[in-house]
């Protein structure tokens, strides 16, 4: 045999010539002939109570069916938060030790919040994968820093990068279902259709996870596959078809306190809470239904209709997807897990919003303002979110919602259904687990072992517990010990069927929370708080909360919330420390966090242009149709379109925009700190003054669509103009510039025009 460098092991000889060589072939991993596929679909913001088959009225046939024909977990729990979920679902470590304490919009500097999943943790994309299988994510990822979401990348903790084959879907916490901001594999595209043409994104995500199961399997049918569904649904904003919207309509106005009695007394009778089970008592904030006014009643039941015909349309999504793997004889052999990521949302606040950023500008909006849209609810005219009282409604039987430790905010449905392994179809499993624990089921059932080390990087120690064990014994006890949990200081651990948790106060010192302690084998929604009376068992809990937080990379507590999308100004990121943004088209849009951070700012912008007469089209747009701010040229005129949640505040230009070369922009001030003051707009050309504009209220936070530049991404912003409305001449660059608060306004319009003027060289 000749000598040569062999570093792939090749088992054959090597000759002078064919005839004196052997060859040997590469054999490419497989999981083997009969290795299942596995389909885990994850909703969003969904209660314990919101699946028909864990007792709700609304309409989920198809869910329902999967739990018909596999296994239901009564006592399965979450972190409180979405991104949290996701990372320790696919990595089946705590989300703190894997870099996510919180949501991917925030890092803050320290090991537990980096924004990203740690490369020390491997997701089960890169797992099986490296084992032969196909692998696909579609829908909501939230699992990379969002300033690192933009066509600019870096990638590194996109989908792709982190093991999955294809991409599909939405790179931040939600976006609008009609107009939604879209990545494919790692290039940002338009949807195949509009809303005229009956689009809805939870449609598309099924069009194409089906079209991503048909390619392989049809190609090669040997290779399983694993797909990650996370629908947009059922987070804010609440959208539905019109058919299923109006299906609902009337359905839920005998209240929340009525639905919430049915709901439960279905719960008792369906077996998936103890009989011994009380129902909590409405949640501070939670009025009686009936001692509401009327108009609080028609705005509360038209949101919960959305919120209902969002779900069903979800689960009837749900079902083309079964049907297509029915059909392909791909679902016997296909373990599903489905399940939610947190409990029912509290940020519609205790009205419900037509707009659900009303809620994170720390806007209250009244019933009596927002009935004057009720027809819009649902619909792509809207964003809205639900009040408490049906968020808690959804979280039957338990108390307080999601972002918190309570049972509502971390306890969940989870079904699972495995045709060629599961022989108790319908049964129920009690036994206490966490997300944390799927990732090594999974692994277990396909007797795949997680590499200590990936890629070079050493591996954090796997911290979930299998649950393969129950899939054939109801009467198993837990194999899960202990699960801690915490949440901007929210905190909890269940321990042998005790429960010790806190609801903190945002500013108060750790220290003088208040310990709430529930037997939750006697007591699973929390009603009976026995802490007074059990002071030794108190302090016990306490004492091993510190020492799990300790082992798991929860330290330190943080308690910080909204302030914490407020970009950090530095280098090497889109926010540079000098506050000063420079964009040339054509660009791809860009997320909301990575665009020029002027929520709740002074700033100024500008733009070098070029058109000829009768040329016009958007500048520079950020936002929505239900919010945003739009810069643009129409008849000749200089417009700025101030949309603050749909009441436009528009200023046109008091002269033309001259033909040929100019310089266009817009000066913006807010009033007093932080937003939401107020502001004053002037708009400027060629450095004159040309028109002002008095901004009622200046938005923090603008929209969780980004903006784009020489066009309008997504729906129009302004009602000014329709679809994109591109800039028809020469759009060169987009400066803007972020003015510092200890500069006069003087100061800064001098520093601006000089810009501007240059820009005119």
């Amino acid at each position: 045999m000749t000598d040569f460098h062999n570093p792939e092991g090749f088992a054959g000889t090597i000759g002078r010539t064919l005839a004196d060589s052997t060859p040997a072939w590469l054999e490419p991993r497989h999981p083997g002939e009969t290795a299942p596929n596995v389909v885990v679909v994850l909703l969003d913001d969904l209660g314990f109570s919101h699946f028909g088959c864990f007792g709700s009225t609304i309409d989920t046939p198809n869910i329902d069916g999967l739990a018909a024909g596999g296994l239901r977990y009564t006592n399965f729990h979450v972190t409180p938060l979405c991104s949290p979920t996701r990372a320790a679902l696919l990595t089946g470590r705590n989300h703190h030790e894997v870099g996510m304490r919180s949501v991917s919009n925030f890092s803050t500097g320290f090991p537990n919040m980096r924004g990203q999943v740690s490369n020390h943790a491997a997701t089960m994309a890169e797992v099986l994968r490296d084992e032969g299988y196909a692998t696909f994510a579609l829908g909501k990822w939230h699992l990379c820093q969002m300033e690192n979401a933009s066509a600019a990348g870096p990638f590194d903790q996109w989908p792709c990068q982190r093991g999955f084959d294809r991409f599909y879907g939405f790179l931040d916490g939600e976006t609008d279902q009609f107009h939604p901001e879209l990545v494919y594999d790692n290039h940002s595209v338009d949807p195949p259709k509009g809303v005229a043409d009956g689009y809805h994104l939870s449609e598309d995500l099924v069009d194409h996870a089906i079209g991503f199961v048909h390619d392989t399997k049809s190609i090669r049918p040997d290779r399983p596959f694993f797909m990650y569904l996370a629908f947009g649904a059922t987070h804010a904003p609440h959208q539905a078809p019109d058919e299923y919207l109006a299906k609902y309509r009337g359905r839920f106005d005998q209240g929340w306190d009525a639905i919430r009695d049915e709901w439960f007394a279905r719960q008792l009778e369906l077996g998936v809470i103890p009989a011994e089970t009380q129902l909590a008592p409405r949640n501070p904030g939670v009025d009686a239904w009936d001692d509401l006014p009327a108009n609080h009643r028609l705005l509360a039941a038209r949101l919960q209709e959305a919120f209902a015909a969002f779900l069903d349309h979800t689960d009837a999504q749900i079902g083309r997807l079964i049907d297509a793997l029915a059909h392909l004889d791909q679902l016997d052999n296909t373990v599903i897990v489905l399940l939610s990521d947190n409990g029912a949302s509290q940020e519609g606040g205790p009205f419900g919003v037509l707009h659900e950023w009303k809620y994170f500008n720390f806007i209250l909006e009244t019933p009596d303002e927002a009935i004057h849209r009720l027809d819009d609810i649902g619909g792509p005219n809207s964003h809205t979110n639900y009040p408490w009282g049906w968020s808690q409604a959804g979280n039957t039987p338990f108390k307080w919602y999601k972002q918190n430790t309570h049972e509502g905010g971390v306890h969940v449905p989870l079904v699972i259904h495995w045709p060629e392994r599961i022989t108790d179809r319908g049964g129920l499993r009690d036994q206490f687990h966490h997300v944390n624990d799927l990732a090594p089921t999974i692994y277990e059932a396909l007797g795949v072992v997680a590499p200590e080390v990936y890629r070079g990087f050493e591996q954090l120690p796997i911290t979930g517990t299998s649950m393969l064990y129950s899939l054939d014994d109801a009467a198993a006890p837990t194999r899960k010990d202990v699960q801690y949990f915490e949440m901007m200081g929210h905190r909890g651990i269940t321990a042998d069927g005790w429960k010790l948790v806190t609801r903190h106060q945002a500013g108060v010192p750790f220290d003088d929370d208040t310990w709430e302690l529930y037997h939750l084998e006697h007591d699973r929604s929390e009603c009976n708080d026995l802490a007074a009376a059990m002071p030794d068992k108190v302090a016990e809990l306490a004492e091993r909360w510190w020492r799990e937080a300790a082992a798991h990379n929860v330290l330190p507590l943080d308690d910080r919330t909204i302030e914490l999308f407020g970009a950090r100004f530095q280098a090497r990121t889109p926010h540079a420390e000098d506050r000063h943004y420079t964009y040339r088209p054509p660009m791809a849009p860009m997320p909301a966090q990575v665009g020029a951070a002027i929520g709740g700012r002074s700033w100024d912008l500008d733009a070098q242009i070029e058109r000829p007469a009768g040329a016009g089209g958007v500048i520079y747009a950020t936002g929505t149709a239900n919010s945003g701010l739009s810069l643009f040229v129409q008849g000749d005129r200089l417009v700025f379109d101030y949309n603050c949640f749909g009441e436009h505040q528009i200023v046109e230009s008091t002269r033309e925009v001259p033909t040929g070369s100019s310089v266009v922009g817009v000066r913006f001030r807010r009033a007093g700190r932080g937003g939401g003051n107020g502001g004053h707009a002037v708009l400027v050309i060629d450095g004159a003054e040309c028109g002002t504009l008095d901004v009622a209220f200046a938005m923090r936070i603008i929209s969780s669509l980004g903006p784009s530049v020489g066009y309008d991404h997504g729906s129009p912003v302004s009602n000014r103009y329709v679809d994109a409305f591109p800039f028809e001449g020469t759009l060169d660059r987009v400066e803007i510039q972020l003015v510092s608060e200890s500069r006069s306004d003087a100061a800064a319009n001098a520093v601006a025009d000089e810009r501007a003027a240059m820009g005119r060289q």
